[in-house]
């Protein structure tokens, strides 16, 4: 089953205080986000004549904000990422497909792609209506973010047009992905679980069944432009954070298990990138299995599905 929510045990003074700071951060963070959205849109001008240095201004701008938001976690909060498993390159271009379970997943995400230098290159799935929402939904527009509508068939030709702007014009970038369409939680688990019996899929305990469809077209279409797809794997120590007690600094430690897949031993056929996906995740639940066990992910990765 799911991790539980993280319990705070701040009292008293303690707790007034972490949230007194984490709402002046919140504000502070907000107000510079809003400067730099200013900035973004600023760059339209520069777009009429020159497309890269629209898409240079745009990446400085997602790489300093998202990079004070992983500073500011290291240093004021002294929040630790503890990696495990294969080694990332420096600055390749990768698909990244992660279990789901609440926002800090994405900030973790966004600690990884600095280490790699991928943060102002990051690019996610998002749903449509984030792009209203001001600040990072506007901000989002300008970093050729893959915004989803309803469903991958209903939009399959806008994130085509996307795919193929990407790889025209060589545009670096880790994509970032969440398969499973939402954050898994025990009443989505118990659903997915009835689906995968109904189709005869396998019965995760800790995850819900991937959407394979779409990671399928997203392999089709990036193909030629992308080196490796990274399987990530995120734990949580005592309970499953939200965003703000990740602000305020109740997360000390994450845990991500990483594994580097090639895309040349990925298959080219639908069927076998979406059966891929699937044992991927298959091997993700056990992953899991071990960690909430043991309270670390094994080095090797490799842990047989019970």
């Amino acid at each position: 089953m799911p991790l539980a929510p993280l319990i705070s045990k701040e009292r008293g003074f303690c707790r007034f205080w972490l949230n007194t700071r984490a709402t002046i951060v919140s504000a502070l963070g907000m107000a510079l986000l809003f400067v730099v959205n200013g900035l973004q849109v600023a760059s339209l001008i520069v777009l009429s004549f020159s497309r890269r240095s629209f898409r240079r201004i745009n990446r400085w701008c997602a790489d300093t904000w998202w990079g004070l938001c992983v500073r500011g976690a290291e240093k004021f909060n002294g929040t630790r990422i503890l990696i495990s498993g294969d080694e990332m390159p420096m600055e390749e271009n990768a698909v990244v497909v992660a279990n789901h379970q609440q926002m800090p997943d994405i900030t973790t995400i966004m600690a990884l792609a600095k280490s790699r230098n991928r943060l102002g290159d990051l690019k996610f799935f998002v749903k449509d209506i984030i792009k209203w929402v001001p600040g990072i939904g506007w901000g989002m527009l300008f970093l050729d973010c893959v915004f989803v509508k309803r469903n991958w068939a209903s939009d399959a030709e806008h994130i085509e047009r996307t795919f193929r702007r990407l790889v025209d014009n060589r545009i670096p970038l880790w994509l970032v992905s969440f398969v499973e369409g939402t954050r898994a939680r025990l009443s989505k688990i118990e659903a997915s679980r009835e689906y995968a019996q109904l189709k005869g899929l396998p019965e995760l305990k800790h995850l819900l069944i991937p959407r394979t469809k779409g990671f399928a077209a997203t392999i089709e279409g990036l193909r030629e432009h992308i080196t490796a797809v990274y399987d990530i794997t995120i734990g949580y120590e005592k309970g499953v954070p939200t965003l703000w007690q990740y602000i305020k600094g109740s997360v000390k430690r994450i845990h991500v298990h990483v594994r580097c897949f090639p895309i040349e031993e990925i298959s080219q056929l639908d069927e076998e990138i979406r059966q891929w996906l699937l044992d991927r995740w298959v091997e993700k639940d056990a992953l899991l299995e071990y960690f909430y066990t043991h309270g670390f992910f094994p080095e090797d990765g490799v842990v047989s599905p019970a």
